[in-house]
């Protein structure tokens, strides 16, 4: 199914720079727009993840980073990767305020997640693991290709407006000014129309995914909270000018006055969390039986983190997860980084 998705995003944009190139050059135009297209398309599957990690300015990070928050965050990462049975990818620290993470790469053996530096400095360890279970998710059912290839194809959508703009008296316009205007008002919508076609239902799969991974709906449901509150007060400068690449990540990097719910990237945050509360139930009963069966201890400390109700369980963390006043971080009980 994701070779699909991805071939029929290909195919799209080739169409579409075929079609504006006749627009605004007749024949010689869409000649020019195919081979523009082949190079974006090969450019688009073996770079794109580059491109987007070194717009934001992504460093690369190991478990030996001099830096203890980020080798943290790495053994995080490792853990979870173990847990859910597949390859190492490489982890990135994006310096950003704005709290807010994403995935990128062509396949789960050439992936990267990358998350920003405000997200280690809000989120409690349980948090981190919830929003890095979440990408790996991303990662795992290969949607990591198919969203950076749309972060590609919108940009380039958008900017058809300004080829409009530059070439539309060209006299082999075959629509000539009207048809001009008409590329220079719909190339913007179409890069709006080309992010929702990355279904929200992505999202969905990844949080439910991501929670089975960390074995922790409710600390991910808490982590998208405080995401998304951030998020409206701290701006990500970087994805205010490439809004294309707005779907990559955990929560809507825009400001409030782009973020229309009708055009919106992301599922609504309070569908959201319901969906990961509505797990607990399940996850706890699955947990309990995994115990009768004899499975390994670590199942157990999934289940018990989990009371009757659902609640998470923790003798120093208040429901957002951060430690409250007086607490003995020393008692924290151990996550998916061992």
């Amino acid at each position: 199914m994701g070779f699909f998705k991805t071939a029929l995003l290909l195919s799209a944009m080739t169409a579409l720079f075929l079609t504006v190139g006749f627009m605004l050059g007749g024949q010689t135009g869409m000649v020019i727009a195919f081979v523009v297209a082949l190079a974006m398309n090969a450019f688009a599957y073996w770079n794109s993840d580059k491109m987007v990690l070194r717009m934001f300015g992504a460093q690369q990070i190991t478990r030996n980073s001099a830096n203890r928050a980020h080798q943290d965050y790495y053994r995080t990462v490792e853990n979870l990767v173990q847990r859910a049975g597949m390859p190492m990818p490489k982890v990135y620290i994006i310096n950003s305020r704005q709290p807010n993470a994403f995935a990128t790469g062509r396949n789960p053996e050439n992936a990267a997640v990358a998350a920003s530096g405000g997200l280690l400095e809000i989120l409690s360890r349980d948090e981190i693991a919830g929003v890095m279970a979440h990408e790996l998710a991303h990662v795992k059912h290969r949607d990591t290709l198919i969203m950076t290839v749309t972060a590609t194809f919108a940009g380039a959508i958008g900017m058809l407006a300004n080829f409009a703009l530059f070439f539309g008296n060209n006299r082999n316009n075959p629509l000539g000014i009207v048809g001009t205007i008409l590329v220079m008002l719909l190339a913007p919508m179409a890069a709006m129309l080309v992010q929702m076609a990355v279904s929200r239902s992505r999202e969905y799969e990844a949080d439910r995914l991501g929670a089975e991974i960390s074995g922790q709906p409710l600390m991910l449901a808490s982590a998208l909270e405080k995401l998304q509150t951030a998020s409206k007060r701290l701006p990500n400068e970087t994805a205010e000018r490439n809004p294309a690449m707005a779907h990559m990540f955990i929560v809507n990097p825009l400001q409030g006055k782009r973020m229309d719910n009708l055009f919106s990237t992301h599922p609504n945050m309070n569908n959201r969390i319901k969906r990961l509360q509505e797990m607990v139930p399940d996850m706890t009963r699955n947990a309990t039986r995994n115990i009768k069966k004899g499975y390994p201890k670590a199942k157990a400390r999934d289940q018990s983190r989990y009371g009757s109700e659902g609640r998470y369980r923790s003798d120093d963390r208040g429901r957002s997860g951060i430690p409250q006043s007086g607490a003995d971080k020393s008692k924290d009980k151990p996550g998916p980084w061992g």
